[in-house]
């Protein structure tokens, strides 16, 4: 076995808006030892949120990476954004990480973004620990926030640590485990820890919690369940069983503390590295051949190498490819495969990051992240792999757009330059779209939410210097068919100095909702029985099938197809006329003529709409879903606040945060996320 790679945790830190994930990253750091200073969030001068636009919003924007030190183990961490129009954000760092940590606030709760992020670490199959923050804030409830994890999250929370004390009476940590008392020393910032006897009360305490701790553990660990019945555990076994039970994600531990006021951190710390995964701890990705056989990936150093890109930053234009190492070794000047890209690339130089900082490095090896120049071809889920061993690892889930933003230069030279950034950008953020409107010039901008295009916009002024007319946001549609219907057409015109020829014909109807497009071939096949002006060879049919496939890239409002299932019923061949540009065209325009007989529908993003509202207001929050067109689907009651689960179209929800904190006066927390396309 490795001890390098054992002695690895690939974490990220995950929760709701204002949690305070961002603190809790600055406290490991300085604890750590990676940073002498702590810097605030409310102060703008947090180390991981780096870009201006987080620092005057106090919110986290894009994911930063760091590494550190911690009783011998390597703790490469990543801040996740809380914020929904950043989910993806949060999507690409859990598809490499190991484990992870979530951050509830002991006053809110489990919030719906809470839950949100919870549920995608649960896709990825990450093992957590949750650490309940702000114990010192009024209104601090531990038991209601446990309770919370375990009927909203599904989850089963196993405190590890008790506050001592909360709201202004909170002064310091009970261990469950040494059933000890943890005081943090204010004078050096929480970095001494005193450890007190507990009081007669606290014991009392302490002994329920750790029989409950011992009990669950039998429950859910085939090894310490014998141990526990014969009393023969020992307190080396009971770790041991916890730390299975993690990996399982059979319990979730639970710490607590308030990270503004240093208190907590370090307990938080051992548990990451006694309880998380290592690179060996966690099942081993699947890869795929080209041909989609599983190819095996052992995660050594000695294997011949194989890592994912899961983010790309572009600085003063040169592309720097954040990537996990899955197996081997990669060094300054290899060459390299993007298998995704069927291309070849070297490697350039090798960075640890820590946030907007580098640390140079001759190599990264497997289990390590790292970002590295020269991937030229690398877009955000491509997999990289020694020449010769085409492996290729499960690709990040992209998310469509659902708002535009039609964004005129206000001159030529400010349209070069905001061309020139905007596709820097979509590089480096997969969730943001660019194309030109034909009949204006203008660009047309599409990403996740108001706020995304708004940060957007900041950046173009405060990076570049240009200012470009922006427009009312929109919401992007998508176009379907409600019935069945034929097209046919016949292209037969001359385009430079050669005549083309083709004729299609197609037949489309509707497939179940968000199901996707399906394209296939009649009975007309080249080796199927046919008149013989039906019998085709391949270019031709696959210019008519390419031009189906790009014709449904644009509907007849010029907004993509969707859930359409079309049939190619017909090529027409005539020897030394039909051409492949042709066939190309004349499908495309069949297709047109078809979708325009099948009753054309357009669909609009429609939202999962989550409220927390405390019960007095609950019938002013329905009232101003109701408005918005939306409808209430479920209703939940959760620790003296109502949990209401609907959906709305996003075009009646623009200002809808504003009017919903005026009509609970500002008692109810929102999520919004994108569900489907449909029609409202």
């Amino acid at each position: 076995m490795d001890e390098r790679i054992q002695n690895i945790r690939n974490i990220g830190i995950i929760a709701h808006i204002d949690a305070g994930k961002t603190t809790l990253s600055e406290r490991i750091l300085f604890y750590t030892r990676k940073i002498h200073r702590m810097g605030e969030v409310h102060d703008g001068a947090a180390t991981m949120d780096y870009l201006p636009e987080e620092q005057e919003r106090g919110i986290t924007i894009t994911s930063a990476m760091t590494s550190c030190e911690w009783r011998g183990k390597t703790l490469n961490l990543i801040d996740t954004p809380g914020h929904v129009d950043f989910t993806i954000e949060v999507e690409r760092s859990l598809r490499v990480l190991d484990g992870a940590v979530g951050v509830f606030c002991a006053v809110g709760g489990v919030e719906p973004q809470s839950e949100a992020v919870w549920r995608q670490s649960e896709r990825f199959g990450v093992p957590k620990v949750a650490f309940i923050n702000k114990m010192d804030r009024q209104g601090a409830d531990f038991e209601a926030v446990l309770k919370a994890i375990r009927l909203r999250l599904g989850a089963n929370p196993v405190p590890l640590a008790l506050p001592s004390g909360q709201g202004e009476e909170f002064d310091g940590i009970l261990d469950v485990l040494s059933k000890r008392k943890l005081l943090f020393d204010a004078g050096d910032q929480g970095k001494t820890i005193h450890t007190r006897n507990l009081s007669p009360e606290e014991a009392a305490v302490i002994g329920q919690w750790h029989d409950l701790l011992l009990e669950n553990l039998a429950e859910n660990d085939e090894i310490f369940l014998p141990l526990y019945l014969d009393v023969t555990f020992s307190p080396e076994d009971i770790c041991a069983a916890l730390r299975r039970a993690t990996l399982s994600r059979a319990v979730t531990p639970v710490f607590c503390g308030s990270a503004l006021r240093n208190t907590g951190v370090q307990p938080l710390l051992d548990a990451i590295c006694d309880l998380l995964p290592s690179p060996l701890d966690v099942p081993t990705p699947e890869g795929y051949s080209p041909e989609g056989a599983v190819m095996g990936v052992r995660p050594s150093p000695e294997e011949p190498p194989l890592g994912l890109v899961f983010k790309i930053l572009v600085e003063n234009g040169r592309k720097l490819a954040l990537l996990r190492m899955y197996a081997g070794r990669l060094k300054e000047g290899d060459t390299i495969r993007n298998v995704s890209q069927k291309s070849s690339d070297r490697v350039g130089r090798i960075y640890r990051l820590h946030a907007n900082r580098r640390e140079q490095t001759p190599q990264v090896a497997a289990g390590e992240m790292a970002a590295v120049t020269g991937l030229r071809s690398a877009r955000t889920g491509d997999t990289y792999s020694s020449a010769g061993r085409d492996i290729l690892l499960e690709a990040i889930e992209s998310r469509p757009p659902v708002i535009t933003l039609l964004l005129e230069p206000r001159n030529a030279d400010e349209g070069k330059i905001l061309d020139e950034v905007l596709q820097r950008y979509i590089e480096e953020d997969p969730t943001l779209s660019a194309r030109p409107d034909e009949e204006t010039g203008a660009r047309i901008v599409s990403g996740m939410g108001e706020l995304h295009l708004d940060i957007l916009l900041e950046r173009l002024r405060r990076e570049f210097g240009i200012n470009p007319r922006a427009g009312h946001p929109q919401v992007v549609l998508r176009e379907t068919v409600a019935r069945e219907a034929s097209g046919a057409a016949i292209f037969d015109r001359e385009l430079g100095k050669d005549r083309h020829h083709g004729a299609v014909s197609l037949r489309v109807k509707p497939r179940r909702r968000n199901s996707g497009n399906f394209v296939a071939v009649g009975d007309f096949l080249p080796d199927a029985p046919a008149p013989a002006q039906k019998v085709l060879p391949g270019h031709l049919l696959r210019a008519a099938l390419e031009g189906v496939h790009d014709a449904l890239q644009s509907g007849l409002e010029g907004w993509p197809l969707q859930d359409i299932d079309v049939l190619l019923t017909g090529v027409e061949r005539i020897e030394g006329r039909t051409t492949a540009p042709g066939c190309h065209t004349a499908a495309g325009l069949a297709l047109r003529e078809a979708v325009g007989k099948a009753s054309p529908v357009m669909l609009e993003p429609i939202m999962r709409v989550e409220i927390n509202v405390p019960d007095a207001f609950l019938g002013a929050a329905i009232n101003a879903l109701n408005t918005c067109s939306g409808r209430v689907e479920n209703l939940e009651d959760h620790n003296g606040l109502k949990l209401l689960r609907g959906s709305a179209p996003l075009r009646r929800l623009f200002g809808f945060s504003t009017a919903l904190r005026s009509a609970t006066q500002g008692r109810a927390g929102l999520s919004l996320v994108f569900d489907r396309f449909d029609k409202p």
